[in-house]
């Protein structure tokens, strides 16, 4: 599996128990098969078949975009955050090359009120 490029984003500031929106863009090309390179020739139809997040050992997210999504897609979810850990991202195209991004999560304990 190759080291692919992708960008994930959550707030800076997590405490256990929130509901936390993730941003997600992976850099991929998605082409339709119905584009033409500039000498005239089709591209080959070549677009993400599955994407999958996983936070610590709980898949919170999965995808199976087809050839209607744009260029370097764009995906927004929500998770609870318990803990921290590892959001891995992991996917596959048509030519069968696989990416895989992982970024920490890092949650803060909730604070109980004192006496």
């Amino acid at each position: 599996m190759s080291q692919g490029l992708a960008r994930l984003q959550w707030p800076q500031n997590i405490v256990a128990g929130d509901v936390v929106k993730v941003r997600l863009l992976v850099q991929h090309p998605m082409h339709t098969g119905y584009q033409q390179d500039m000498q005239g020739s089709v591209i080959a139809r070549n677009v993400l078949l599955w994407l999958t997040c996983t936070l610590g050992n709980q898949q919170v997210f999965r995808v199976e975009p087809s050839s209607g999504i744009a260029a370097n897609p764009y995906f927004e979810f929500f998770v609870r955050a318990r803990a921290s850990a590892d959001m891995v991202v992991r996917w596959q195209d048509d030519l069968g090359v696989a990416g895989q991004w992982q970024q920490r999560m890092v949650v803060a304990d909730r604070k109980t009120p004192g006496p």
